[in-house]
């Protein structure tokens, strides 16, 4: 389960977010492109726009459901 004293600076403030558990797998890229993206250093990912519309809500959430190591949250 992410931890919200753990999130990574680089979130935009709001629900979803992503902690330093992050391993860089791709697959919130994939899922939610709209509003994740990779660190430029490379190593993690971070939320970078806050979901705007239902789609990219569900993509967000769907991304959350199927990170591998748990590292992204939401506020919800």
């Amino acid at each position: 389960m992410a931890n919200k004293d753990d999130k990574v600076a680089e979130n935009v403030p709001g629900k979803f977010y992503v902690d330093h558990q992050c391993i860089d797998c791709n697959l919130c890229r994939d899922t939610a492109p709209n509003n994740f993206k990779q660190h430029p250093d490379g190593g993690y990912s971070f939320v970078y726009k806050q979901p705007e519309t239902p789609e990219e809500e569900a993509q967000s959430k769907e991304a959350k459901e199927s990170c591998p190591v748990e590292a992204i949250g939401d506020d919800a």
